[in-house]
């Protein structure tokens, strides 16, 4: 097995529900992705990244290419470490009161035309066979790895600060939590 870094996004500069679907790092966000590099190129050399993959979403993906540049590795876009897909139909005004919906719940108890245990399975597997990868990804699917490693059906059993850091150990089939990474108070919740 080896380390698997899962890291939530920089400070964006909108938050959901404003008019940029896809907003990119605000200054401090910034400051948050460069904080992320130097704290992974600080690791040991047996435990430091080798690839870097990120979300589709921009925000991730501003987070994401300071470490990338760091390293000299291209940066990987793959959807499977998104956001949590929003139903059909559902529109960016009413994704807001569908999220703070799906956090009180549990994962078989989310409403779409998804089945979201299996968006949730998905992403672990996603991530079982990354060892030796920096994972910038978002609150929520950071949430369904979170909750899967506590053995918790509900959606929101961590809280990650932006830019947050948590350790993993990937390999074989399996997952193993090392170190939850920082949590804070966030505009999610």
């Amino acid at each position: 097995m080896t380390r698997l870094y899962l890291i939530r996004h920089g400070k964006p500069a909108a938050v959901w529900g404003e008019a940029d679907e896809d907003p990119g790092l605000d200054e401090a966000g910034k400051g948050q992705a460069e904080a992320a590099r130097d704290y992974l190129m600080s690791l040991p050399e047996a435990d430091r990244p080798k690839r870097v993959v990120s979300s589709p979403l921009r925000r991730c993906r501003e987070t994401a290419m300071p470490t990338a540049q760091a390293l000299g590795v291209d940066l990987e876009i793959d959807a499977a470490v998104g956001e949590i897909p929003t139903p059909a139909g559902l529109s960016a005004e009413e994704r807001p009161a569908w999220l703070r919906g799906v956090f009180q719940g549990k994962w078989k108890d989310v409403e779409g035309d998804l089945d979201y245990e299996a968006w949730r399975s998905d992403m672990v597997k996603s991530l079982q066979a990354r060892g030796g990868t920096a994972v910038f990804s978002h609150y929520v699917a950071i949430n369904a790895v979170m909750s899967h490693l506590d053995g918790d059906e509900r959606v929101l059993v961590f809280r990650p600060d932006h830019a947050s850091i948590s350790t993993l150990e990937a390999g074989g089939d399996g997952l193993t939590l090392v170190e939850r990474g920082r949590e804070a108070t966030t505009g999610v919740l």
